[in-house]
């Protein structure tokens, strides 16, 4: 069995003190002469840090919790996938937490912050000011993801929902539409709240005074059997915006099965722009989540609260866009 290399034999074959290959290998600045030599040493030695090691000198495990409750939803294993692909760019490993619909927040955070990890991202869970005190008296940031919260001591990054929901009335009525309908998420989600809020104001400000609305669950299946209990009204909307992509994709299917053509008979928009909205089957006319920029947003404030804990909590909502396709009718042409 080959003997394993330590970092004192890399220091002594780059010609440098065992303290500057952990600077090296710990991110600590040292010249740039200094780390081409350890890290050409290291090569040659096939020598590996040790991770464990490392965490006992800098007491930080390099290690992110990422709490997740609706793992099922199509846009969150979209959004996992790319903090995994960030966060090992900046040698972060990720710890995923998810919570079953029969916990809460409340349970799976004090099992995260046993395993002393450097920051926790929390998404689709609402989190309480108390957890997030707790949070704090422990040292551990918490950035909310695609969530927002009243408490200014917690930082948050999410989509515009206010002005995104907005859009999506101008749309529809930009277009002609004039009966209505917006099919809810779940209720206690800062998400659904705010993009109800943005969808009834906007049409209001347009002179709008009545609108459908059917109830959800941020599900496939409940987005077709809130479009299906739209569709027996007797004055069925023309225009039916929802919470999220996947209902809106539900929605799409129960129109179908009424024998009516979507984007000529009855227009849908979703919101998130999930890969599936594009499908040739779909072709969903949809409110962008930019996640690429939430995700570097998330990361530079984690990054910022990891070496300085007493740096203001902010709240950062990023901008979607319109994406136009063939569900809705009449709008490529405006």
């Amino acid at each position: 069995m080959q003997k394993k290399v330590t970092s004192v034999e890399v220091a002594a074959r780059a010609g440098v003190s065992q303290s500057t290959v952990s600077r090296v290998f710990s991110g600590i600045s040292v010249s740039e002469a200094a780390r081409q030599r350890v890290l050409a040493a290291a090569q040659e030695l096939g020598y590996q840090p040790n991770a464990i090691a490392r965490m006992m000198s800098t007491r930080q495990t390099n290690i992110v919790g990422l709490v997740m409750a609706t793992i099922t939803s199509p846009f969150y294993p979209y959004v996992l996938e790319k903090f995994l692909r960030e966060l090992q760019a900046i040698d972060k490993q990720v710890l995923l937490f998810t919570a079953s619909e029969a916990q809460s927040i409340d349970d799976i955070l004090p099992l995260a912050l046993r395993y002393q990890v450097d920051a926790l991202i929390v998404t689709s869970v609402t989190l309480s000011s108390e957890l997030a005190a707790i949070s704090a008296q422990r040292g551990t940031p918490i950035v909310l993801f695609n969530r927002s919260v009243s408490d200014p001591h917690i930082s948050a990054v999410c989509s515009d929902n206010l002005l995104g929901a907005a859009m999506a009335a101008d749309a529809l009525l930009d277009t002609g539409h004039a009966r209505l309908a917006w099919v809810a998420g779940l209720a206690d989600t800062s998400t659904n709240q705010e993009r109800e809020r943005g969808f009834s104001q906007r049409l209001q400000a347009r002179g709008v005074a009545t609108w459908r609305r059917a109830q959800g669950r941020y599900t496939y299946e409940s987005g077709y059997q809130a479009a299906c209990e739209l569709l027996d009204d007797p004055q069925p909307p023309d225009g039916i915006f929802c919470a999220n992509d996947i209902m809106a994709l539900g929605a799409i299917d129960a129109i179908r099965t009424r024998g009516l053509v979507v984007g000529q008979d009855v227009s849908v928009i979703g919101f998130d722009n999930i890969p599936m909205a594009a499908w040739g089957a779909y072709q969903l006319t949809t409110i962008s989540q930019e996640v690429d920029e939430m995700i570097r947003r998330t990361l530079a404030i984690m990054q910022e609260k990891i070496e300085d804990p007493a740096s203001p909590s902010r709240v950062e909502r990023v901008a979607g866009r319109l994406i136009v396709r063939t569900s809705v009718r009449g709008l490529s042409s405006c």
